[in-house]
């Protein structure tokens, strides 16, 4: 996905149950028109419980994510709170003036979750005033750990992105990613950078495959030689070679 713009470019889509989509002329057309995102207001409200990626993924693979984010050629978008690892929920909640329609919008939210598996998840009433409350940002969060150092390690990302024009290149056809599935890493390779992610429970050593000139960033400490980085568990290191 990070070399072309669409999942579905003319294949089954299990969702619309029908082939879907057309593939982008990415020779033409520059990926900073479409978004790249971990999560956004549709994919945590549309859940039963309108959980977060933080209920699921230690702060090191959020780390990760948002060095995927921004370093890769789309538009990067951040939904609220995401950048210091909001842990407060964002759940659908609504009001109506008609008892019957508020009746209506929460018998049908439970009975649609029930036909999705979700039957063992409380779903919340979204008439409920602490439905709406529940789902407001804690802003003592940033303040404290482990949400400090990933907001600094957006803001770190973001500065990169401005400072090398090769983590904003929009075109797709530049980008090259390699993916090991069995020891969980990804490396990305924007011009003379490397975005390199360890996805793994495991240490791991990985080739650059050109000496490293310097490590511009690292979510934890890393071994560098003059071709290889040893990334700890759920880490990333963006390096320039040279």
């Amino acid at each position: 996905m990070l070399t072309r713009a669409f999942l579905h470019e003319g294949s089954w889509s299990s969702f619309r149950r029908r082939n879907h989509g057309a593939p982008v002329d990415t020779r033409r057309i520059p990926g900073h028109r479409f978004l790249a995102y971990l999560q956004n207001h549709d994919q945590i409200g549309n859940r039963a419980a309108g959980d977060r990626l933080t209920q699921t993924l230690s702060p090191g693979l959020l780390a990760c994510g948002a060095a995927l984010v921004f370093g890769s050629p789309f538009t990067p978008m951040l939904f609220m709170g995401e950048e210091w690892g909001a842990r407060t929920p964002w759940q659908f909640f609504s009001y109506f003036p008609d008892p019957g329609l508020r009746d209506a919008v929460r018998n049908g939210r439970r009975a649609e979750f029930g036909e999705h598996g979700w039957g063992d998840v409380e779903v919340p009433d979204p008439n409920a005033e602490s439905t709406f409350f529940d789902s407001k940002l804690d802003w003592d969060e940033p303040a404290a750990e482990p949400h400090a150092t990933l907001l600094r390690m957006h803001r770190e990302l973001i500065a990169l992105r401005r400072a090398w024009p090769e983590l904003s290149d929009p075109w797709l056809d530049e980008v090259e990613v390699d993916v090991d599935e069995e020891s969980r890493t990804v490396v990305l390779h924007r011009g003379r950078l490397r975005v390199a992610c360890n996805l793994g429970a495991e240490p791991v050593s990985l080739a650059m495959n050109g000496p490293i000139r310097r490590i511009l960033l690292a979510s934890e400490p890393v071994e560098a030689t003059e071709d290889a980085l040893t990334l700890p568990p759920e880490a990333f290191a963006i390096v320039q070679l040279g």
